[in-house]
């Protein structure tokens, strides 16, 4: 790694801003439909990102719109806070609400003038965009599974909302710009300290990113995150965790030097003892991370640069005392907790796939409306899953009839109707939304999905699992580069072919096939698939198969048999 030049000008930004403020509150009150550029960075850490419809551009100058994502700590949520967001998807947005691959939820499509008061129903929910996006740490994930015949899951969602709260910013910007009505704006700020506890005067070099698993079900993908915790259970409850750090899934093609990695074992800590190791990781980062070069930003690198031994010793240096080797224990299995399940105090839950995460009513699929009507009559608890599901629970068993009923009738699928290969696919945004994106992801993968889908039909593979992911730019919201399958945005209408990961999340995957137009994808995958039928090993996977053969040994089915 190059030797650490002078800070970039994003962190001028930061370290000038008062703690988040910019000047954010006094372009609200003016008429221009979008924020200038320090103040359009400055709002991400407020939750939003300031958009243009890519669709029309070029027809008359850009039309801007706003995102705003909220946080929900293991995508735990009341039945008040889900209709909530709907009314406001509806109110403010773009009449959908998106399941983010991190448990949170996403409305796209608002105008400038109404943020504000989206971020207010938000809070009112007593939930909050604050930190959901910027260079702090973002939503912490953890299993949601709700289950409660052991203890286990609820520790690891106490802590998951610990961490959470521990780590939100201090400022009292957040409440000042959006929820105050202004008049005593300047008094509050003069009463919070001169910087962040945490993060000091210019936040960390880079996002971050936190997640809890369990070793049989790594459902949140926990080797993708800067900061992971693999439970150690111990008669019945969790002891501590083996600490991953130094994960993250985002490259930029331009930049050779970037790369995706995956978290690495770096010690086992008593749970007593989790947060004081996580507060002295971040400032690790926050003291040592690359502020020169926003590519180079991530703790990925700074781990790649300096070594893992180097780095725990840093991590043991701020934390005061060592740290014990990991356990040996590690992700075995993964979960989509789709369908129905008991809970464990005689009542179900059932998991409900969401196609990418969209909440949406489009002519006979009516997921929205459906969800309307069930937390309305029956009032119950959600979860988000990482894979952009929704998890309904605490129903009695007598509902279990008349809840099917009603997804029946608004043209939604239950798991059992679902291929595999659909339950575990998910896709970022891409156009028309998201500024990063260089091609489709969203609005394609349905069609991408069909296809793979009869091909593997036609290799009598249509009962197996294979996870897909797929992004419109190599940035990886969607995680691609650790599935069976990672479809990545190379340039407007082609994709790079990853291959050779897993369901479980725990190794990456390999370039197979670059510069791939969307139309040529299946007939690319075509004969793998025909290889993997004829050749594969007893339970062998998709991703253990191209991992076993590797790059070179695909290169035989090139040509279909």
């Amino acid at each position: 790694m190059a030797e650490p030049g002078k800070a970039s000008k994003a962190e001028a930004v930061k370290e000038n801003s008062r703690q988040l403020r910019g000047t954010i509150a006094d372009e609200l009150t003016t008429d221009e439909a979008k924020f200038s550029g320090d103040n359009a960075s400055l709002l991400k850490f407020h939750g939003s990102y300031q958009q243009d419809d890519r669709d029309r551009r070029g027809k008359g100058g850009k039309e801007y719109m706003f995102m705003l994502r909220t946080k929900v700590p293991g995508g735990k949520l009341t039945a008040e806070q889900v209709l909530a967001e709907l009314d406001l998807c509806e109110r403010y947005g773009n009449g959908t609400l998106r399941i983010t691959d991190r448990q949170g939820f996403q409305i796209h499509g608002i105008l400038k003038g109404d943020l504000q008061e989206t971020i207010r129903g938000v809070h009112e929910t007593k939930l909050t965009t604050l930190g959901a996006c910027g260079d702090v740490n973002r939503n912490v994930m953890c299993c949601p599974a709700p289950y409660v015949d052991s203890p286990v899951r609820a520790e690891m969602q106490a802590m998951a909302a610990a961490l959470s709260d521990h780590f939100a910013p201090s400022t009292t910007a957040y409440y000042e710009i959006w929820l105050r009505n202004g008049e005593d704006r300047e008094k509050v700020h003069e009463q919070q300290p001169a910087e962040d506890p945490i993060y000091g005067k210019a936040y960390l070099p880079r996002k971050f990113k936190m997640a809890i698993t369990l070793p049989e079900d790594n459902c949140v993908d926990v080797y993708a995150n800067d900061f992971g915790l693999i439970a150690v259970v111990e008669a019945g409850s969790i002891a501590g965790y083996n600490v991953l750090v130094g994960g993250g899934m985002g490259m930029t093609p331009a930049k050779k030097q970037t790369f995706p990695a995956i978290g690495r074992r770096m010690a086992y800590v008593p749970a007593e003892d989790v947060i004081a190791v996580a507060e002295a990781v971040v400032k690790v980062q926050r003291d040592f991370g690359r502020r020169d070069d926003r590519s180079q930003a991530r703790l990925k690198y700074l781990i790649a640069d300096w070594g893992l031994e180097r780095f725990k010793a840093k991590v043991e240096e701020y934390l005061g005392r060592s740290l014990a080797e990991p356990r040996p224990v590690d992700v075995t299995g993964v979960d989509d907790h789709l369908g129905w399940h008991e809970q464990g105090d005689g009542k179900l839950f059932l998991g409900l796939n969401v196609d990418n995460g969209r909440i949406k009513d489009e002519g006979d699929f009516r997921l929205k409306s459906a969800l309307r009507a069930i937390l309305g009559k029956y009032g119950m608890d959600c979860r988000n899953t990482a894979l952009q599901g929704l998890i309904l629970c605490d129903i009695e068993p007598g509902e279990r009839g008349a809840i099917e009923q009603t997804l029946r009738e608004h043209g939604v699928a239950l798991a059992e109707e679902i291929s595999l290969t659909r339950r575990y696919a998910m896709a970022c945004p891409a156009f028309p939304t998201c500024g990063l994106a260089i091609t489709e992801s969203e609005r394609v993968m349905p069609d991408v999905l069909a296809g793979i889908e009869a091909e593997l039909a036609r290799h009598g593979l249509g009962g197996e699992r294979f996870c897909i992911h797929m992004t419109g730019c190599p940035n990886g919201c969607a995680r691609p580069y650790t599935p069976d399958i990672g479809l990545v945005g190379k340039s407007r209408g082609k994709y790079t072919i990853y291959l050779g990961g897993n369901a479980e999340g725990t190794r990456l995957a390999f370039v197979y096939a670059d510069q791939v137009p969307q139309e040529e994808i299946v007939p690319r995958l075509a004969p793998v698939f025909a290889g993997f039928k004829s050749e594969r090993t007893d339970g062998e996977s998709f991703g253990d198969f191209c991992h076993r053969r590797g790059e070179g040994g695909l290169a035989e089915f090139s040509v279909e048999e």
